[in-house]
């Protein structure tokens, strides 16, 4: 056989196995063999790359990114934010085009973002489609186009934002339709009007700091949203993703739903493990650069039950919810100061972390609180099964050679985390600190090294992302399971 690459003497990890002794022969951009001791018939044009003992991870998926968003304040363009995911190990990318209230169509607007991303990429890219104002047409006649003709196979749902959320009506009746057409209804869970009239209290109270964005978004808001899209899920046998999990109650939840086999899946995302909510304080505004939402919670035992939740299958994916906006300078986080002083409600939603997503869950494998099948299942895996990325997700023959390549034990020196290493176009990180024993040395997409952290680092170009058109999820769907003799539409 004749090979591009072989990449030689790694740990080979899948979710179920890891695989030590094999080489992975790589050819026009895929994955060709895996053997041992693999000989290139032309190895005059074989790049030979040795991992010196280290894992061999998928490349990282996130599908969960908010890049240039017309309705969400953005200080990452396709450019800097990929170009950060790929510096992070991550190889591919699903972002949000997403639909205004005032628009009666939505083809046009997935047209107009792909625009954004083409040829302005590092890392292989997709599309969710944020439906706020589902009309008849859009859900019987476009979004059947969209699944079909773009592979656009997974709506984002809102609960919660006034220019956002739906109704509890306007959800079942997109239910319907994504239980036809096969698409993953995302679902963002929060207590719309709980959380406005905790705001509407403090304002009066003149309790307006960063902190108190936490203080208006408490867990029993996410834990009830939870509870409800998951009733309406089962009452339509429909299958969803409930996104940004953060909170013991809402696990607890998601858990009771799963073993009774309902098809339930969860995200979470790496705040909601490693920062609380005592992040938010802190003098000089300091705090606002923790502000999300779902807010990071009070305790341990919430980032404890995410650690357990990732280790015990609760949580089907990991994403960063990169929406990130810039701290110092003007249009960023200190919209949230007028007249001088701090108002939450005004502070843009939203985190940088595209490019740190994969490291911070690869120190939950080294303190060990999950393994590293627990890691590629939740980062690479799920991801691609959950959102129809057939080509993506494992390091079998025959899918893209998209991957990860971590550093030996003891091979890269510990660090403390600094924004100016990161690759990203915001002026800070809330990991600003944390120690790192390892990182990602290479990151290959489709066969080529566009990350070498120990020889120049990014070597990728801007462009070298292709869009995936994707397919329906091949994790378990509807179970033709009903609450009683009632049927929705079929």
């Amino acid at each position: 056989m004749e090979f591009d690459l072989i990449v030689r003497n790694g740990i080979i990890v899948n979710p179920t196995d890891r695989i030590v002794g094999q080489d992975v022969g790589i050819k026009d951009g895929v994955i060709l063999c895996i053997g041992s001791n693999l000989q290139s018939a032309n190895p005059a044009n074989t790049r030979i790359l040795d991992c010196e003992g280290a894992f061999i991870t998928p490349g990282g998926i996130d599908t969960h990114v908010h890049l240039e968003q017309w309705n969400t304040p953005t200080g990452d363009t396709w450019v800097t934010g990929t170009r950060s995911a790929i510096c992070g190990g991550t190889t591919t990318v699903v972002a949000f085009a997403s639909q205004n209230r005032e628009h009666d169509t939505v083809l046009p607007i997935v047209e107009e973002y792909g625009a954004l991303a083409q040829g302005r990429s590092y890392c292989d890219y997709a599309y969710h489609l944020i439906l706020t104002n589902p009309t008849k047409k859009i859900i019987e006649e476009e979004l059947p186009i969209l699944v079909k003709e773009k592979g656009i196979t997974s709506v984002k749902l809102y609960m919660t934002y006034d220019p956002l959320k739906l109704a509890d009506r306007q959800i079942l009746d997109i239910m319907v339709a994504t239980r036809k057409l096969g698409v993953t209804t995302m679902v963002h869970a929060e207590n719309h009007d709980m959380i406005a009239f905790i705001i509407e209290t403090l304002l009066e109270r003149g309790m307006t700091e960063p902190y108190h964005h936490a203080v208006s978004r408490p867990s029993i808001a996410e834990a009830e949203a939870t509870f409800r899209a998951i009733s309406m899920a089962e009452l339509m046998d429909t299958p969803i993703l409930l996104v940004h999990i953060s909170s013991q109650n809402s696990a607890r939840t998601i858990r009771d739903a799963q073993t009774r086999l309902l098809p339930i899946y969860a995200e979470t995302c790496p705040q909601y493990l490693w920062l609380l909510s005592d992040r938010l304080k802190g003098d000089n505004f300091e705090g606002a650069k923790a502000v999300c939402s779902p807010p990071p919670r009070d305790s341990a035992e919430d980032t404890d039950a995410i650690w357990r939740g990732i280790a015990n299958g609760t949580f089907t994916t990991f994403s960063s919810d990169h929406a990130a906006t810039k701290f110092y300078t003007e249009g960023g986080k200190r919209l949230g100061i007028i007249d001088g002083k701090p108002l939450f409600t005004k502070i843009p939603n939203g985190l940088p972390g595209l490019e740190t997503r994969l490291p911070l869950l690869f120190k939950g494998v080294e303190e060990g609180r999950i393994t590293i099948h627990d890691f590629v299942r939740v980062a690479c895996s799920n991801p691609a099964k959950l959102y129809g990325l057939s080509r993506k997700g494992a390091i079998l023959p025959g899918k893209d050679a998209d991957l990860c390549i971590w550093y030996p034990d003891g091979k890269m020196e510990p660090f403390q985390l600094d924004n100016s290493m990161l690759h990203h176009d915001i002026d800070y990180t809330p990991y600003e600190g944390m120690t790192f024993k390892n990182w990602p040395r290479y990151t290959l997409l489709r066969g080529q090294v566009v990350w070498d952290r120990d020889n120049k680092g990014l070597v990728g170009n801007v462009g070298d992302g292709k869009y995936n058109k994707r397919t329906a999820s091949t994790l378990p769907g509807p179970r033709s399971v009903f609450v009683n003799e009632w049927r929705p539409p079929m």
